[in-house]
């Protein structure tokens, strides 16, 4: 029986036989380790440790090389190699590393995966899936790290598997779990999982992973950073030995790269772009420096003009907390704005409809937390507004991601707070690799050092943007207080 494994964007295919485990989160699958106090450190505790060693006699073996180079391929120079990686930011490690692939047909897909791939009008492979297929494919062990956003595994997987009769499941909380416990009874190849839900059924023994011989670790960053380690390596304690493992990441910390380091052998890894946390050109990032008691303020006037425009202009605004989103969403609803809001607490149910509605334009705000809005895919949002400045940066980059998408340009706002002045000099940092213009406050803010978040001066200030404010060069969209 043949498996499919798909990851990033469109970016990743894999044979094998066998079972799929992968471990996903989206849609606030995750569970939030981080604040699941208790019951997030004990889980997974009453999992049984496995004697590999006497397990695998009894387990049939599977073939993991499925890679057949094209012969267009096999005749490439190495100087032409070199060009594509180099025109392409790609860097690779390890020995025998496959030659990437340029075209479709150069993967050695079935003709029934290469139909798909053609219906779907796409011109040819990307940059990670040149390298990633045939390192895939060939059976290795491949870390990757890429910037790239992912789409929801389970249509992905529908999509590509329908033709070749390959069915897939997701296991996540906020779902009832009698339909995905009758799905897995029902027999499936591929199951995405996250992590809490996946051990849940692990234990109460509705399905092992002793079959399994395809692993994939999606954000693998971001799920170690939401302290989700322990239970990413009991889940893999439960799976042979002998798989083959792929893990994506935007960021390769030292984490991921002992977590590589621990369930990886003869290792392969690809990346594209810098290791450095970027954010896309395509983005135009605007700050606006106020108080706490100015953001509902702004955030109307903002608004009212986003309105103004002509169509329909999606925009996410981002909270810090569920409470947050929720308030802020009576709130604008109130004033006339069709406003939903989407985090932790809304049942899947619940998700699934805001994001239906989103998605259609029949609801143009969308008011989320970071977890909520991780792996959301939606093409068209033009802007996104940083209602509560995030923890870290790297959720910045993240947030500000979900515009400007395919090619699309984007604007994202931030109001930014003396709380916030602490992140300053990396929001900075991130603005200016983008080719961002700054204001003179802002600078200002970023070269000092703040303690407590607490900082006097003048508060007005703008960054970003091309010309005069909302970054085009019409009056109309001048900074507030600039005008």
């Amino acid at each position: 029986m043949s498996a499919y494994g798909y990851s990033s964007n469109n970016d990743g295919y894999g044979y094998n036989n066998g079972y799929y485990g992968g471990a996903y989160g989206a849609n606030d699958g995750y569970g939030t380790a981080r604040y699941g106090g208790d019951r997030m450190g004990s889980l997974g505790s009453n999992l049984q440790s496995i004697n590999w060693q006497h397990e695998l006699a009894s387990l049939p073996s599977f073939e993991k090389n499925f890679y057949q180079e094209h012969p267009d391929v096999a005749n490439r120079s190495r100087t032409e190699i070199d060009v594509f990686r180099r025109q392409h930011e790609m860097t690779v490690h390890g020995e025998d590393i496959p030659k990437p692939v340029t075209h479709f047909h150069e993967a050695g897909f079935p003709k029934y995966v290469l139909a798909e791939l053609q219906s779907l009008g796409f011109p040819g492979p990307t940059a990670i899936q040149s390298q990633g297929w045939p390192m895939a494919l060939s059976g290795r062990d491949v870390p990757l790290s890429t910037s790239m956003r992912n789409r929801p595994f389970s249509a992905e997987c529908a999509k590509f598997g329908q033709s070749s009769r390959i069915k897939n499941t997701c296991l996540y909380g906020g779902a009832p779990k009698g339909l995905q416990i009758r799905e897995l009874e029902r027999g499936v190849e591929i199951v995405i999982a996250t992590p809490g839900r996946l051990i849940d059924m692990l234990q109460s023994k509705k399905t092992n992973l002793k079959r399994t011989t395809y692993l994939v670790l999606d954000e693998a960053d971001r799920m170690l950073d939401m302290g989700f380690e322990p239970q990413i390596r009991k889940i893999v304690d439960q799976i042979r030995p002998d798989r083959q493992t792929l893990m994506w990441s935007a960021t390769w910390p030292k984490s991921v790269e002992k977590l590589a380091r621990d369930y990886q052998k003869n290792v392969i890894q690809v990346r594209i772009g810098s290791l450095d946390l970027s954010a896309s050109r395509n983005i135009t990032q605007v700050v606006e420096l106020i108080s706490e008691t100015e953001k509902q303020t702004k955030l109307y006037q903002l608004l009212e003009r986003i309105e103004g425009e002509s169509g329909v202009n999606k925009t996410i605004i981002f909270t810090g907390t569920k409470r947050s989103a929720d308030n802020l969403t009576q709130n604008l609803r109130r004033t006339g704005v069709n406003a939903l809001a989407i985090h932790g607490d809304k049942s899947q149910s619940e998700r699934d409809w805001v994001m239906a509605e989103f998605k259609a334009g029949r609801a143009s705000t969308l008011i989320a937390t970071d977890v909520a809005a991780r792996g959301l895919d939606v093409k068209d949002i033009k802007y996104v507004i940083n209602y509560d400045f995030p923890k870290n940066i790297e959720d910045y980059v993240h947030r500000i991601g979900r515009t400007g998408r395919g090619g699309a340009k984007g604007t994202a706002f931030t109001f930014f707070t003396p709380n916030n002045y602490g992140q300053a000099s990396e929001l900075y940092n991130i603005m200016l690799e983008a080719g961002q213009v700054i204001s003179h406050r802002f600078k200002e803010i970023a070269s000092t050092k703040f303690h407590g978040g607490k900082s006097g001066g003048s508060r007005r200030g703008w960054g970003g943007g091309s010309g005069s404010g909302y970054g085009g060069s019409s009056s109309r969209y001048q900074p507030y207080g600039h005008r």
